[in-house]
């Protein structure tokens, strides 16, 4: 399931940062887009976060679903063929 963090229709804001002067002159070099490295980055370190936060929220409801599967089995257990 995908979630959206963030609005990306949002128009864009200029901000300012301090990087390491070789890893700009490097990305420069290769022609590296720093605005969508940045944002492809941010994103993604958006998801990690939001999905690590809602495995903490959701672990006892997940624990107790593995004890149950681990004891019952799952509803297909007698119909599967493989």
């Amino acid at each position: 399931m995908q979630v959206n963090l963030f609005d990306p229709d949002a128009p864009k804001k200029s901000t300012n940062l301090s990087i390491n002067s070789d890893l700009l002159r490097q990305a420069k070099e290769r022609r590296i887009n720093l605005s969508q490295a940045l944002e492809a980055r941010l994103a993604e370190m958006l998801r990690e976060d939001y999905y690590l936060h809602w495995n903490e929220q959701n672990k006892e409801a997940i624990d107790d679903y593995n004890r149950r599967v681990d004891t019952q089995g799952t509803f297909s257990d007698g119909r599967r063929r493989f």
